[in-house]
């Protein structure tokens, strides 16, 4: 792969590893997991639970986006150095 492919890549990963980190909080916001809820109704319980796991799920991929970047911007330096 050419060095300005592997450092385009590395912006784009970058870039999602911070779209999650907002998507997250979007997610959980819009689905539910910011709403007070009466522990006794079990529908609300379980859609801010919902909220919260789904959060979490799109969270957990930005460390994965995060290493990658560095990844492919470290293997876009070191082909640099060797052109």
């Amino acid at each position: 792969m050419k060095k300005s492919t592997l450092q385009l890549i590395s912006n784009f990963c970058l870039l999602f590893g911070f779209l999650s980190i907002m998507g997250s909080i979007i997610m959980w916001y819009f689905l539910g997991g910011n709403m007070s809820v009466d522990w006794h109704d079990a529908a609300l319980c379980a859609q801010r639970a919902y909220g919260e796991r789904f959060g979490i799920f799109i969270g957990l991929w930005a460390p994965t986006f995060f290493i990658l970047s560095n990844r492919f911007s470290y293997y876009a330096d070191r082909l640099g150095r060797e052109e």
